[in-house]
């Protein structure tokens, strides 16, 4: 039998592009979480330019480096849809920022579902309460005004560029997160890389093998590729090819040690009978107890969508802040069940680009520009705004509608790179290309 009808035979070709079960390209969606109902917002009270308050990026904790297991860790969170920045890290001391969303702004700390100071000039949305611990101990941070030097507004085109590190490059085949795994010290371990989802988003594809697991409460279930007669005739299928037997046997190694891991007693143990909290929780207790448990995972992935609020996207309530609240609650999850691997960990938040600077007349954002990058982590020096605020008046705007970009995406990764994952300068240039070489990274964002 050809291969070809090997694999209609078996109903498997929509998979990977070489039909591993770890799966080679694609990217998971989680859940959006219900909207509800639309409710008018109360106009944000008038203020005066006399009243702004000082730009403060915020005062970093001193603290002492956290000392872990010794193997750095990152985890991507892609915010699919572009998140709106202004309404997450909210310029609450710029009277611009009301006069310019008169029903959409976050109100000012102290008010009714106002923002949670953080700067005295910045404030973090109410519904990310379950991440001010995090600010407050000095493992959480942010990134404004940061985004791609592309001034795409598509989703598809600014979400590549972000993926594959080559902003406005159409034609680059691998993502940055699989090129790391090329440039990251040797392991002898097939599942350097944990991906939550169906298949392997573009970030993570590549040469290098990339495990995933599907979310939700399936996410261990055996599935068709676990059966001996199907797994063995694939096994014979790719025999004939040095190249794709080698991935072969490799995700099936990856895939066997994942399950091993999700399955083990102390896995179980960790839920001590109760069930995880619905939504993307139960996909980060997951994610962080299988990377805490097995050190050789490196690197982990997970995309959540439901940011493209053109309408009806609410201030300190609405719809924006019902996804907000279950991605904190997910992120805190996180943390939790990293245990003292959170210590080598640093979980990178991000969307394409952020949302236009005035509301519509349909209560929402439009597809803008700049926007806020999160770092959480045990290292992270927390408790402080980075990147230059450019500011929101009418001449400061890119094209007169965006939060202007001043930090690139990749500074920030590469710095991350660098710093946290411990790759040389020789590699950075594969890791972003015509960027690695001769672009500083400059931002002091580890203890």
């Amino acid at each position: 039998m050809k291969r070809r009808d090997f694999i209609r035979h078996l109903g498997l070709g929509a998979s990977g592009a070489i039909l591993i079960p770890v799966g080679l390209s694609g990217c998971v969606v989680a859940p959006p979480v219900k909207q509800q109902a639309k409710v008018k917002a109360p106009a944000a009270p008038t203020i005066v330019s006399g009243a702004d308050s000082p730009l403060s990026y915020g005062n970093p904790l001193q603290r002492p480096h956290a000392s872990g297991d010794g193997t750095p860790r990152m985890i991507v969170v892609f915010l699919r849809g572009a998140v709106d920045g202004l309404n997450v890290v909210v310029p609450h001391g710029d009277h611009n920022y009301y006069k310019a969303r008169p029903t959409i702004a976050v109100a000012k700390p102290g008010m009714q579902n106002g923002a949670i100071d953080l700067t005295g000039y910045f404030g973090l949305h109410p519904a990310l309460q379950p991440l001010q611990p995090f600010w407050d101990d000095g493992r959480l941070a942010f990134v404004h005004a940061s985004g791609s030097p592309d001034m795409s507004r598509s989703h598809f085109e600014a979400q590549d560029y972000m993926e594959t590190g080559t902003p406005g490059e159409h034609n680059t085949r691998d993502g940055w997160m699989n090129r790391m795994l090329g440039v990251m010290p040797p392991s002898q371990s097939p599942m350097e890389a944990l991906t939550l989802g169906e298949a392997v988003p573009r970030i993570l594809t590549g040469k290098a093998v990339v495990a995933n697991m599907p979310t939700g409460r399936d996410a261990t279930r055996p599935t068709l590729i676990d059966k001996p007669e199907i797994s063995q005739a694939y096994a014979a299928l790719y025999a004939q090819d040095a190249a794709l037997g080698k991935s072969y046997r490799d995700g099936i190694a990856a895939r066997k040690e994942l399950l091993a891991d999700a399955s083990s007693s102390e896995q179980k143990m960790a839920n001590n009978g109760a069930p995880l909290p619905n939504g993307l929780s139960i996909d980060t207790a997951r994610l962080g107890r299988l990377m805490r448990s097995n050190p050789d995972i490196r690197l982990g992935f997970v995309a959540v969508g439901g940011w493209d609020t053109h309408a009806n996207q609410g201030n300190g309530t609405g719809q924006l802040a019902g996804r907000l609240r279950p991605l904190a609650d997910g992120l805190a999850t996180l943390v939790r069940e990293l245990g003292p691997a959170f210590n080598d960990t640093v979980i990178v938040v991000m969307s394409e680009f952020g949302r236009t600077f005035r509301e519509n007349g349909n209560g929402g954002t439009d597809h803008g520009h700049g926007n806020a990058m999160w770092l959480l982590g045990g290292n992270v020096r927390g408790r402080s705004i980075y990147g230059q605020w450019p500011g929101i008046d009418d001449k400061s705007l890119n094209e007169n509608r965006d939060l202007a970009v001043t930090t690139d995406f990749r500074s920030v990764l590469a710095t991350l790179a660098e710093k946290h994952m411990r790759i040389g300068d020789p590699a950075m240039q594969k890791l972003f290309p015509q960027y690695g070489a001769g672009n500083q990274r400059g931002l002091n964002l580890l203890v």
